[in-house]
Protein backbone atom coordinates (compact mmCIF):
# COMPACT_ATOMS: atom_id res chain seq x y z
CA UNK A 1 0.00 0.00 0.00
CA UNK A 2 1.72 3.42 -1.11
CA UNK A 3 2.11 5.27 2.31
CA UNK A 4 -0.45 7.82 3.29
CA UNK A 5 0.72 11.55 3.40
CA UNK A 6 -1.28 14.40 5.50
CA UNK A 7 -3.44 17.33 3.54
CA UNK A 8 -1.49 20.36 2.81
CA UNK A 9 -2.35 23.15 5.15
CA UNK A 10 -3.80 25.83 4.23
CA UNK A 11 -3.54 29.90 5.33
CA UNK A 12 -6.55 29.13 8.52
CA UNK A 13 -4.95 25.63 9.35
CA UNK A 14 -1.38 27.04 9.86
CA UNK A 15 -2.74 29.88 12.16
CA UNK A 16 -4.38 27.19 14.23
CA UNK A 17 -1.60 24.87 14.73
CA UNK A 18 0.31 27.85 15.51
CA UNK A 19 -2.13 29.55 17.62
CA UNK A 20 -2.09 25.92 19.35
CA UNK A 21 1.20 25.77 19.94
CA UNK A 22 1.45 28.48 22.24
CA UNK A 23 -0.51 26.66 24.65
CA UNK A 24 0.88 23.45 24.09
CA UNK A 25 4.34 23.91 22.56
CA UNK A 26 5.64 21.49 20.31
CA UNK A 27 2.02 20.58 18.32
CA UNK A 28 2.75 22.22 15.16
CA UNK A 29 6.24 20.72 14.85
CA UNK A 30 4.29 17.03 15.19
CA UNK A 31 1.64 18.21 12.61
CA UNK A 32 4.49 19.80 10.45
CA UNK A 33 6.31 15.74 10.63
CA UNK A 34 8.89 17.43 13.23
CA UNK A 35 8.42 14.83 15.68
CA UNK A 36 11.52 14.77 17.86
CA UNK A 37 11.59 18.69 18.21
CA UNK A 38 7.73 18.44 18.90
CA UNK A 39 7.99 16.08 21.29
CA UNK A 40 10.93 17.54 22.80
CA UNK A 41 9.35 20.88 23.21
CA UNK A 42 6.12 19.20 24.57
CA UNK A 43 8.25 17.13 27.42
CA UNK A 44 10.28 20.26 28.49
CA UNK A 45 7.07 22.53 28.67
CA UNK A 46 5.36 19.11 30.85
CA UNK A 47 8.23 19.68 33.23
CA UNK A 48 8.47 23.13 33.72
CA UNK A 49 4.60 23.01 34.34
CA UNK A 50 5.16 20.10 36.87
CA UNK A 51 7.74 22.41 38.54
CA UNK A 52 5.68 25.35 38.58
CA UNK A 53 2.82 23.11 40.24
CA UNK A 54 5.30 21.78 42.71
CA UNK A 55 6.61 25.26 43.92
CA UNK A 56 2.95 26.59 44.05
CA UNK A 57 1.43 23.93 46.23
CA UNK A 58 5.40 23.89 48.72
CA UNK A 59 4.52 28.04 49.03
CA UNK A 60 2.86 29.16 52.44
CA UNK A 61 2.01 32.86 52.99
CA UNK A 62 5.24 33.43 54.94
CA UNK A 63 7.03 32.28 51.44
CA UNK A 64 5.45 35.48 50.15
CA UNK A 65 7.89 37.80 51.73
CA UNK A 66 10.36 36.08 49.53
CA UNK A 67 8.64 37.99 46.25
CA UNK A 68 9.74 41.08 47.30
CA UNK A 69 13.51 40.40 47.74
CA UNK A 70 15.73 42.37 45.52
CA UNK A 71 17.16 39.23 44.18
CA UNK A 72 14.03 37.83 43.68
CA UNK A 73 12.20 40.33 41.94
CA UNK A 74 15.57 41.05 39.56
CA UNK A 75 14.99 36.72 38.92
CA UNK A 76 11.23 37.49 37.71
CA UNK A 77 12.05 40.12 35.64
CA UNK A 78 14.73 38.24 33.72
CA UNK A 79 12.67 35.21 33.38
CA UNK A 80 9.74 36.83 32.28
CA UNK A 81 11.72 38.79 29.47
CA UNK A 82 13.12 35.18 28.41
CA UNK A 83 10.14 33.66 28.31
CA UNK A 84 8.76 36.67 26.36
CA UNK A 85 11.58 36.27 23.96
CA UNK A 86 11.35 32.12 24.20
CA UNK A 87 7.34 32.36 23.22
CA UNK A 88 7.88 34.63 20.09
CA UNK A 89 10.77 32.20 19.06
CA UNK A 90 8.42 29.14 19.62
CA UNK A 91 5.74 30.91 17.22
CA UNK A 92 7.47 31.93 14.71
CA UNK A 93 9.49 28.92 14.10
CA UNK A 94 6.17 26.70 14.70
CA UNK A 95 4.97 28.84 11.83
CA UNK A 96 8.17 28.47 9.50
CA UNK A 97 8.03 24.28 10.18
CA UNK A 98 4.29 24.65 8.88
CA UNK A 99 5.68 25.89 6.13
CA UNK A 100 3.28 28.74 4.55
CA UNK A 101 5.42 29.22 1.57
CA UNK A 102 3.26 26.61 -0.17
CA UNK A 103 0.80 29.16 0.29
CA UNK A 104 -0.25 31.51 -2.49
CA UNK A 105 1.16 34.96 -1.95
CA UNK A 106 -2.27 36.61 -0.48
CA UNK A 107 -2.04 33.88 2.07
CA UNK A 108 1.46 34.55 2.26
CA UNK A 109 0.62 38.21 3.48
CA UNK A 110 -2.27 37.07 5.77
CA UNK A 111 -0.58 34.62 7.78
CA UNK A 112 2.12 36.00 8.19
CA UNK A 113 0.55 39.36 9.92
CA UNK A 114 -1.83 37.21 11.81
CA UNK A 115 1.50 35.33 12.94
CA UNK A 116 2.79 38.86 14.03
CA UNK A 117 -0.11 39.94 15.57
CA UNK A 118 -0.05 36.73 17.71
CA UNK A 119 2.99 36.74 18.97
CA UNK A 120 2.34 40.09 20.43
CA UNK A 121 -0.62 38.93 22.21
CA UNK A 122 1.33 36.04 23.68
CA UNK A 123 4.12 38.31 24.41
CA UNK A 124 2.00 41.11 26.80
CA UNK A 125 1.27 38.99 29.69
CA UNK A 126 5.21 38.39 30.19
CA UNK A 127 5.20 42.34 29.12
CA UNK A 128 2.96 43.21 31.84
CA UNK A 129 4.49 41.39 34.44
CA UNK A 130 7.86 42.28 34.26
CA UNK A 131 6.60 45.77 33.99
CA UNK A 132 4.65 45.46 37.42
CA UNK A 133 7.31 43.55 39.32
CA UNK A 134 9.87 46.10 37.87
CA UNK A 135 7.70 49.09 38.91
CA UNK A 136 7.45 47.14 42.27
CA UNK A 137 11.34 47.46 42.51
CA UNK A 138 11.56 50.83 41.73
CA UNK A 139 8.76 51.74 44.22
CA UNK A 140 10.50 49.85 47.04
CA UNK A 141 14.18 51.81 45.79
CA UNK A 142 12.02 55.01 45.99
CA UNK A 143 10.42 54.98 49.30
CA UNK A 144 13.06 52.54 51.37
CA UNK A 145 16.55 54.02 51.90
CA UNK A 146 19.60 51.80 51.68
CA UNK A 147 20.22 52.55 55.45
CA UNK A 148 23.60 52.59 55.16
CA UNK A 149 23.71 56.85 55.71
CA UNK A 150 20.92 57.08 58.68
CA UNK A 151 22.77 57.22 62.19
CA UNK A 152 19.58 56.53 63.82
CA UNK A 153 18.83 52.71 62.06
CA UNK A 154 20.67 49.77 62.88
CA UNK A 155 22.50 47.97 60.90
CA UNK A 156 20.48 44.94 59.24
CA UNK A 157 21.72 41.57 59.61
CA UNK A 158 20.31 38.77 57.41
CA UNK A 159 20.56 36.17 59.82
CA UNK A 160 18.52 38.35 62.61
CA UNK A 161 16.68 41.14 61.08
CA UNK A 162 15.35 42.52 64.39
CA UNK A 163 18.54 42.71 66.45
CA UNK A 164 17.28 40.33 68.88
CA UNK A 165 14.68 42.50 69.93
CA UNK A 166 10.94 40.77 70.88
CA UNK A 167 9.02 43.79 69.89
CA UNK A 168 9.26 46.37 67.04
CA UNK A 169 7.33 49.46 67.39
CA UNK A 170 6.08 51.52 64.31
CA UNK A 171 4.82 55.09 64.11
CA UNK A 172 2.56 55.66 61.86
CA UNK A 173 1.80 59.16 60.80
CA UNK A 174 -1.30 60.43 58.70
CA UNK A 175 0.00 63.35 57.33
CA UNK A 176 -1.91 66.24 55.61
CA UNK A 177 0.50 68.05 53.11
CA UNK A 178 -2.00 70.27 51.16
CA UNK A 179 -1.04 72.72 48.48
CA UNK A 180 -2.45 75.24 50.63
CA UNK A 181 0.11 74.58 53.42
CA UNK A 182 3.58 74.50 54.09
CA UNK A 183 5.09 71.76 55.71
CA UNK A 184 3.56 68.58 56.86
CA UNK A 185 0.57 68.43 59.35
CA UNK A 186 1.15 65.20 61.65
CA UNK A 187 -3.00 65.01 62.12
CA UNK A 188 -3.48 61.36 62.70
CA UNK A 189 -0.44 59.48 65.00
CA UNK A 190 -0.66 55.77 66.12
CA UNK A 191 2.09 53.92 67.52
CA UNK A 192 1.63 49.85 65.98
CA UNK A 193 3.84 47.62 68.98
CA UNK A 194 4.17 44.15 67.62
CA UNK A 195 5.56 41.21 68.94
CA UNK A 196 7.53 39.48 66.83
CA UNK A 197 7.27 35.86 67.55
CA UNK A 198 3.55 36.06 67.88
CA UNK A 199 2.72 38.68 65.24
CA UNK A 200 0.14 39.88 68.45
CA UNK A 201 -0.26 43.91 67.97
CA UNK A 202 -0.99 46.58 69.99
CA UNK A 203 -2.22 49.84 68.33
CA UNK A 204 -1.75 53.11 70.68
CA UNK A 205 -3.67 56.39 69.43
CA UNK A 206 -2.61 59.64 70.71
CA UNK A 207 -4.28 62.82 70.40
CA UNK A 208 -2.84 65.37 68.51
CA UNK A 209 -4.04 68.16 70.55
CA UNK A 210 -1.79 66.30 73.18
CA UNK A 211 -0.19 69.08 74.66
CA UNK A 212 3.25 69.51 76.55
CA UNK A 213 5.02 66.26 75.58
CA UNK A 214 8.43 65.65 77.14
CA UNK A 215 11.43 64.30 75.27
CA UNK A 216 13.91 62.25 76.54
CA UNK A 217 17.77 63.15 77.25
CA UNK A 218 19.02 61.91 74.54
CA UNK A 219 16.68 64.50 72.10
CA UNK A 220 18.11 67.51 71.46
CA UNK A 221 14.28 69.04 72.10
CA UNK A 222 15.10 68.05 75.93
CA UNK A 223 17.39 70.55 76.73
CA UNK A 224 15.35 73.39 74.84
CA UNK A 225 12.22 72.46 76.43
CA UNK A 226 13.21 70.95 79.63
CA UNK A 227 9.26 70.96 81.42
CA UNK A 228 7.25 70.10 78.40
CA UNK A 229 7.11 71.13 74.69
CA UNK A 230 5.72 74.91 74.86
CA UNK A 231 5.24 74.43 78.28
CA UNK A 232 5.25 78.61 78.43
CA UNK A 233 2.26 78.23 76.32
CA UNK A 234 -1.22 77.37 78.33
CA UNK A 235 -2.79 76.68 74.64
CA UNK A 236 -0.03 75.94 72.58
CA UNK A 237 2.41 73.03 72.20
CA UNK A 238 0.23 70.30 70.42
CA UNK A 239 1.53 67.31 69.50
CA UNK A 240 1.23 67.65 65.95
CA UNK A 241 3.26 70.90 65.77
CA UNK A 242 6.49 68.29 66.97
CA UNK A 243 7.59 67.71 63.33
CA UNK A 244 7.35 70.82 61.75
CA UNK A 245 8.73 72.53 64.42
CA UNK A 246 12.50 70.35 64.73
CA UNK A 247 11.88 70.66 60.50
CA UNK A 248 12.39 74.78 61.17
CA UNK A 249 14.68 74.47 63.53
CA UNK A 250 17.62 72.63 62.06
CA UNK A 251 19.96 74.83 64.70
CA UNK A 252 18.39 73.35 67.30
CA UNK A 253 18.21 69.50 66.07
CA UNK A 254 21.49 69.46 65.02
CA UNK A 255 20.76 68.99 60.94
CA UNK A 256 17.36 69.34 58.63
CA UNK A 257 14.96 67.51 58.20
CA UNK A 258 14.80 66.20 62.13
CA UNK A 259 10.96 66.04 62.22
CA UNK A 260 10.60 62.27 62.09
CA UNK A 261 13.58 61.87 64.79
CA UNK A 262 11.88 64.11 66.80
CA UNK A 263 8.10 62.83 66.93
CA UNK A 264 9.61 59.63 67.54
CA UNK A 265 11.47 60.48 70.65
CA UNK A 266 8.66 62.68 71.91
CA UNK A 267 6.25 59.81 71.36
CA UNK A 268 8.32 56.87 72.76
CA UNK A 269 9.16 58.95 75.78
CA UNK A 270 5.43 59.39 76.33
CA UNK A 271 4.43 55.62 75.91
CA UNK A 272 7.72 54.26 77.71
CA UNK A 273 8.70 52.58 74.58
CA UNK A 274 11.38 52.89 71.85
CA UNK A 275 10.23 53.43 68.71
CA UNK A 276 12.45 51.75 65.90
CA UNK A 277 10.69 53.41 62.67
CA UNK A 278 7.83 55.50 61.05
CA UNK A 279 6.14 55.37 57.82
CA UNK A 280 4.33 58.81 57.32
CA UNK A 281 1.60 58.45 54.84
CA UNK A 282 0.15 61.08 52.76
CA UNK A 283 -4.03 61.16 53.11
CA UNK A 284 -4.79 61.40 49.43
CA UNK A 285 -2.41 58.80 48.01
CA UNK A 286 -3.67 56.16 51.16
CA UNK A 287 -7.44 57.24 49.48
CA UNK A 288 -5.99 55.53 46.03
CA UNK A 289 -3.98 52.75 47.85
CA UNK A 290 -7.24 51.74 49.57
CA UNK A 291 -8.67 52.08 46.18
CA UNK A 292 -5.61 49.79 44.64
CA UNK A 293 -7.37 46.83 46.77
CA UNK A 294 -10.81 47.04 46.08
CA UNK A 295 -12.30 49.26 49.20
CA UNK A 296 -13.09 49.02 52.71
CA UNK A 297 -15.30 46.71 54.51
CA UNK A 298 -16.32 49.20 57.77
CA UNK A 299 -18.90 48.97 59.74
CA UNK A 300 -20.54 52.24 60.48
CA UNK A 301 -22.51 53.35 63.34
CA UNK A 302 -24.37 56.17 62.18
CA UNK A 303 -24.11 58.87 59.33
CA UNK A 304 -20.80 60.71 58.73
CA UNK A 305 -20.99 63.70 56.57
CA UNK A 306 -18.11 64.43 54.96
CA UNK A 307 -16.43 67.46 52.70
CA UNK A 308 -17.16 71.11 52.52
CA UNK A 309 -18.12 73.32 55.48
CA UNK A 310 -20.68 71.70 56.75
CA UNK A 311 -20.60 68.22 55.43
CA UNK A 312 -22.48 69.08 51.99
CA UNK A 313 -19.49 66.91 49.64
CA UNK A 314 -21.46 64.15 50.66
CA UNK A 315 -22.57 61.34 53.51
CA UNK A 316 -21.35 57.59 54.53
CA UNK A 317 -24.21 55.88 56.06
CA UNK A 318 -24.63 53.99 58.95
CA UNK A 319 -24.33 50.03 58.24
CA UNK A 320 -21.74 47.81 57.04
CA UNK A 321 -20.48 49.50 54.13
CA UNK A 322 -17.59 48.85 51.04
CA UNK A 323 -15.88 52.10 51.65
CA UNK A 324 -13.91 53.82 48.10
CA UNK A 325 -10.54 55.20 48.68
CA UNK A 326 -12.10 59.14 49.38
CA UNK A 327 -14.70 57.53 51.30
CA UNK A 328 -12.30 55.73 53.90
CA UNK A 329 -10.47 59.19 54.13
CA UNK A 330 -13.29 61.13 54.90
CA UNK A 331 -14.30 58.93 56.85
CA UNK A 332 -11.22 58.60 59.33
CA UNK A 333 -10.91 62.35 58.75
CA UNK A 334 -14.26 64.35 58.79
CA UNK A 335 -15.07 66.87 61.74
CA UNK A 336 -18.61 67.58 60.97
CA UNK A 337 -20.73 66.77 64.13
CA UNK A 338 -17.21 65.29 65.78
CA UNK A 339 -14.55 65.42 67.81
CA UNK A 340 -10.82 64.64 67.58
CA UNK A 341 -11.21 61.68 69.84
CA UNK A 342 -13.93 60.27 67.79
CA UNK A 343 -11.84 60.67 64.69
CA UNK A 344 -9.31 58.67 66.41
CA UNK A 345 -11.40 55.81 66.98
CA UNK A 346 -12.84 56.00 63.55
CA UNK A 347 -8.86 56.14 61.97
CA UNK A 348 -7.96 53.12 64.20
CA UNK A 349 -10.67 51.31 62.66
CA UNK A 350 -9.59 52.11 59.09
CA UNK A 351 -5.79 50.97 59.87
CA UNK A 352 -7.61 48.00 60.98
CA UNK A 353 -9.45 47.23 58.55
CA UNK A 354 -7.02 47.68 56.16
CA UNK A 355 -4.51 45.71 58.10
CA UNK A 356 -7.01 42.52 58.05
CA UNK A 357 -8.35 43.33 53.92
CA UNK A 358 -5.07 43.83 52.35
CA UNK A 359 -5.11 40.07 51.46
CA UNK A 360 -1.94 38.24 50.03
CA UNK A 361 -3.88 37.14 46.77
CA UNK A 362 -4.97 41.15 46.61
CA UNK A 363 -1.53 43.22 46.67
CA UNK A 364 -0.38 40.13 43.96
CA UNK A 365 -3.55 40.65 41.52
CA UNK A 366 -2.98 44.70 42.37
CA UNK A 367 0.64 44.90 42.18
CA UNK A 368 0.81 47.82 39.58
CA UNK A 369 -1.77 50.09 41.45
CA UNK A 370 -0.52 49.25 44.89
CA UNK A 371 3.34 50.21 43.74
CA UNK A 372 1.54 53.74 42.20
CA UNK A 373 -0.18 54.47 45.31
CA UNK A 374 2.59 53.60 47.74
CA UNK A 375 5.06 55.69 45.90
CA UNK A 376 3.14 58.97 46.07
CA UNK A 377 1.90 58.34 49.83
CA UNK A 378 4.62 56.86 51.57
CA UNK A 379 7.90 58.15 53.50
CA UNK A 380 9.83 56.03 55.80
CA UNK A 381 13.24 55.24 57.45
CA UNK A 382 12.51 51.60 57.44
CA UNK A 383 15.72 50.35 54.96
CA UNK A 384 15.53 48.09 51.97
CA UNK A 385 17.00 45.51 53.87
CA UNK A 386 14.19 45.11 56.29
CA UNK A 387 11.82 45.01 53.40
CA UNK A 388 11.38 41.15 53.07
CA UNK A 389 11.46 40.57 57.09
CA UNK A 390 8.82 43.45 57.16
CA UNK A 391 6.44 41.58 55.00
CA UNK A 392 7.03 38.29 57.03
CA UNK A 393 5.92 40.13 60.04
CA UNK A 394 2.80 41.52 57.89
CA UNK A 395 1.79 38.43 57.08
CA UNK A 396 2.06 37.24 60.46
CA UNK A 397 0.14 40.18 61.95
CA UNK A 398 -2.54 39.71 59.54
CA UNK A 399 -3.59 36.35 61.15
CA UNK A 400 -2.54 37.67 64.77
CA UNK A 401 -4.83 39.47 67.19
CA UNK A 402 -4.96 43.16 67.28
CA UNK A 403 -5.68 45.32 70.13
CA UNK A 404 -6.03 48.91 70.75
CA UNK A 405 -5.72 51.89 73.47
CA UNK A 406 -6.69 55.24 72.87
CA UNK A 407 -5.37 58.21 75.00
CA UNK A 408 -8.89 60.06 75.29
CA UNK A 409 -10.66 61.82 77.86
CA UNK A 410 -12.10 60.72 80.50
CA UNK A 411 -9.30 58.64 81.50
CA UNK A 412 -6.64 60.71 79.95
CA UNK A 413 -7.07 64.29 79.47
CA UNK A 414 -4.45 66.02 76.90
CA UNK A 415 -4.68 69.73 78.24
CA UNK A 416 -3.08 67.70 81.56
CA UNK A 417 -1.75 64.27 80.85
CA UNK A 418 -0.49 61.94 83.49
CA UNK A 419 2.33 60.85 81.80
CA UNK A 420 3.20 58.08 84.41
CA UNK A 421 0.03 56.91 83.99
CA UNK A 422 -0.09 56.72 80.28
CA UNK A 423 2.88 54.61 80.37
CA UNK A 424 1.10 52.38 83.31
CA UNK A 425 -1.57 51.62 80.25
CA UNK A 426 1.02 51.25 78.00
CA UNK A 427 3.07 48.61 79.88
CA UNK A 428 -0.20 47.04 80.82
CA UNK A 429 -1.89 46.66 77.27
CA UNK A 430 1.72 45.30 76.18
CA UNK A 431 1.52 42.73 78.82
CA UNK A 432 -2.05 41.46 78.16
CA UNK A 433 -2.00 40.93 74.38
CA UNK A 434 0.61 38.10 75.00
CA UNK A 435 -1.68 36.31 77.77
CA UNK A 436 -3.69 33.46 75.60
CA UNK A 437 -7.07 34.33 74.79
CA UNK A 438 -8.87 32.18 77.31
CA UNK A 439 -7.03 33.59 80.22
CA UNK A 440 -8.47 36.94 79.57
CA UNK A 441 -11.95 37.81 80.48
CA UNK A 442 -13.83 38.02 77.16
CA UNK A 443 -17.12 39.80 78.70
CA UNK A 444 -15.25 42.81 80.47
CA UNK A 445 -15.50 46.20 78.30
CA UNK A 446 -13.22 48.68 79.03
CA UNK A 447 -14.29 52.32 80.41
CA UNK A 448 -14.84 54.84 77.90
CA UNK A 449 -11.49 56.05 76.38
CA UNK A 450 -9.24 53.35 77.10
CA UNK A 451 -10.06 50.01 76.17
CA UNK A 452 -6.82 48.29 76.72
CA UNK A 453 -5.67 50.27 80.30
CA UNK A 454 -8.70 51.54 82.06
CA UNK A 455 -9.06 51.45 86.25
CA UNK A 456 -12.70 50.50 85.74
CA UNK A 457 -14.34 47.42 83.85
CA UNK A 458 -18.14 46.81 83.10
CA UNK A 459 -19.34 43.82 82.59
CA UNK A 460 -21.31 42.64 79.50
CA UNK A 461 -23.56 39.82 78.85
CA UNK A 462 -22.22 38.46 75.72
CA UNK A 463 -18.32 39.07 73.84
CA UNK A 464 -20.51 40.19 70.78
CA UNK A 465 -19.12 42.73 67.72
CA UNK A 466 -20.13 46.05 68.91
CA UNK A 467 -20.62 48.59 66.65
CA UNK A 468 -17.66 51.10 65.13
CA UNK A 469 -17.54 54.03 67.54
CA UNK A 470 -18.15 57.84 66.28
CA UNK A 471 -19.32 58.83 69.39
CA UNK A 472 -16.84 60.05 72.51
CA UNK A 473 -17.59 58.40 75.70
CA UNK A 474 -18.98 55.13 73.83
CA UNK A 475 -17.46 51.57 75.60
CA UNK A 476 -15.18 49.84 73.63
CA UNK A 477 -13.76 46.96 73.17
CA UNK A 478 -10.15 45.96 73.33
CA UNK A 479 -10.29 43.79 70.20
CA UNK A 480 -10.08 45.90 66.94
CA UNK A 481 -12.15 42.74 65.23
CA UNK A 482 -14.94 43.60 68.09
CA UNK A 483 -14.38 47.53 68.00
CA UNK A 484 -14.80 48.11 64.53
CA UNK A 485 -17.25 44.95 63.96
CA UNK A 486 -14.40 43.80 61.09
Amino acid sequence: MAPRFAKPLNAGSILGWTALSAIAPGAGHLRAGHRRTGLALLSVYGVLLLAALAFALTRNKQNLADLVGDGTLVTVITLTSLGALAWFALLVTTYVALNPNRLNQQGQIVSGIAVGVLCVIVMAPFAFAAGGVLETRSTIHRIFSSGTGDPDVAPIKEEDPWNGKERVNFLLVGGDAAGNRTGVRTDSMNVASVHIKTGNTVLFSLPRNLQHVRFPQTSPLHKQFPNGFMAELPNGGLLNEVWQYANEHPDIMGGHNRGPRALMDAIGHTLGLKIDYYVLMNMYGFADLVDAIGGLRIHVEQDVKWGGTFGTAGTIRAGTRRLSGEEALWYGRSRVNSDDFSRMSRQRCVIGAFAKQATPDKILLNFTKIAGATQRMARTNIPQPLVKPLVALALQVKDARITSTQFVPPEFWPGAADWAKIRRASAKAISDSLKPRRARTADVTASPGSPSAAPTATRTQAAVPSQTPTRNGQKTSESLDELCGL
